[in-house]
């Protein structure tokens, strides 16, 4: 007999099915005895009239087992519908629970009685629970609709490597890796070779992997190995190509969320964002609003801190009813090196972050494409040519005008979720101190 999904069992009514999962839940009264039963697809009611026999014992909380009975319709139930087993050779254990797991991976998420670092600490058994595997399905529905909106733009999908000679952001924050007789080092992000596919023809491209940061920071923001969404194109007038490109990929992604996860949605109480346009302010612009609005001062500041971020975001809400705010025109001593000054002003940059309901989300801008002044902006921020070659011989046969971005896949699905830790929303994270599972 096929295994029928538990989100299925309802196609199937007055018809005898195969179920195969996890034992949720069991609860017995009498000789009846209500059992459900979990899937990748959900949870199933079944209902064993036990008559003159027992379950067998080792049918517990998170055996694996399987199940044949009658499916039938039933409003109590979860879904409607129900499973009836009126045989015990109807049911078998495929592979039994050894001992009661320290997760309570059966109840709602808000009464999960453990703390975060529990739930990570036991991390292939919290996954278990259905709302925290809720955070896992919207990312990967966030990840497919970014992949999908860019391959429809004409973008092409790239793997760069992740041991590196030297780190794209020339300096500290990197992680050395022993590469046999030679120091090599996680990669920070993609970007030298995002824009050498840029420059070698391919024009637009993007890529979904990992990114490494060696910082020191151990808070509720920061991680510092992330699932990066980067992408580059070529032939671009200015930075704000790049920010209209990321509107229409929001647009399409919190769409398509809202047609996937509806459900996964609902139990964390999240909206979906609904805009036209993203509102812009220059990082001048907020640091005036926070000074006037807020009597916060950030003085000779090159950046917002998080405070600041949460306050722009409130009075962004406020003013325009958009939750989502871009931040434009950075300091060039605050972009990496490849960053596009102003033309009149060359201190500024014609570079951006996106916030989001309080945190950044993304960072991008307009790159450097003519070599002299990549070799001059080098110089300035203390960097040698030598160090960067590899990534200097596109610059030197002709390269577009271009820019790109990254987003940080556990932050943006932080934020749309209401998460109050960056690490729900990562799988296995690393931070500061945790490297394991």
């Amino acid at each position: 007999m096929k295994r029928v999904l538990a989100a299925d069992a309802g196609q199937y009514i007055g018809k005898e099915i195969l179920l195969q999962g996890w034992v949720h839940r069991i609860r017995q009264l009498g000789q009846v005895s209500f059992l459900l039963l979990r899937d990748r697809s959900g949870v199933v009611q079944t209902v064993v009239e036990t008559g003159g026999w027992d379950i067998p014992d080792d049918i517990t909380n998170e055996a694996v087992i399987a199940i044949r009975g009658e499916v039938g319709e039933d409003k109590r139930a979860p879904g409607g519908i129900e499973v009836r087993v009126k045989e015990r050779e109807a049911l078998s254990v495929i592979s039994p629970s050894l001992e009661v797991s320290p997760i309570e991976i059966n109840k709602k998420i808000d009464l999960l009685k453990t703390n975060l670092e529990t739930v990570l600490a036991f991390r292939p058994l919290s996954l278990r629970n259905p709302d925290i595997r809720a955070i896992f399905k919207v990312q990967a529905e966030i990840i497919w609709a970014f992949r999908e909106f860019l391959l429809k733009e004409g973008f092409t999908e790239i793997q760069t490597p992740k041991i590196v000679a030297t780190g794209t952001e020339g300096g500290s924050q990197l992680f050395p890796v022993q590469y046999f007789e030679r120091q090599a080092y996680l990669a920070q992000s993609p970007q030298f070779y995002k824009q050498i596919m840029v420059g070698s023809g391919f024009e637009r491209v993007f890529e979904v992997g990992h990114a490494y940061r060696a910082e020191e920071h151990n808070t509720a923001r920061h991680l510092n190995e992330y699932v990066s969404l980067d992408l580059e194109m070529g032939f671009i007038e200015s930075e704000q190509d790049v920010m209209r490109m990321e509107t229409g990929l929001l647009k399409f992604v919190f769409e398509h969320l809202r047609s996937t996860c509806e459900a996964e949605l609902r139990l964390y109480k999240a909206e979906i964002p609904s805009f036209k346009e993203i509102p812009q302010i220059t990082l001048a612009e907020a640091k005036e609003i926070l000074k006037s609005q807020y009597k916060k001062d950030l003085g000779g500041a090159k950046d917002l801190d998080p405070e600041g971020e949460r306050l722009i975001c409130r009075h962004i809400s406020k003013e325009t009813g958009e939750e989502l705010v871009y931040i434009t025109a950075y300091p060039t001593e605050k972009r990496p090196f490849y960053t596009m000054p102003c033309s009149d002003n060359p201190e500024l940059t014609k570079s951006f972050d996106l916030l989001y309901k309080g945190e950044e989300i993304t960072t991008g801008g307009q790159r450097i494409h003519e070599y002299d002044r990549l070799l001059k902006n080098m110089k300035n921020f203390g960097l040698r040519a030598d160090d960067f070659e590899f990534y200097l011989q596109t610059f030197k046969q002709g390269m577009p005008p271009h820019g790109g971005l990254a987003i940080g896949a556990e932050r943006i699905t932080k934020q749309l979720l209401n998460l109050s830790n960056i690490r729900e929303a990562s799988l296995f994270p690393r931070d500061r101190t945790r490297i394991s599972p």
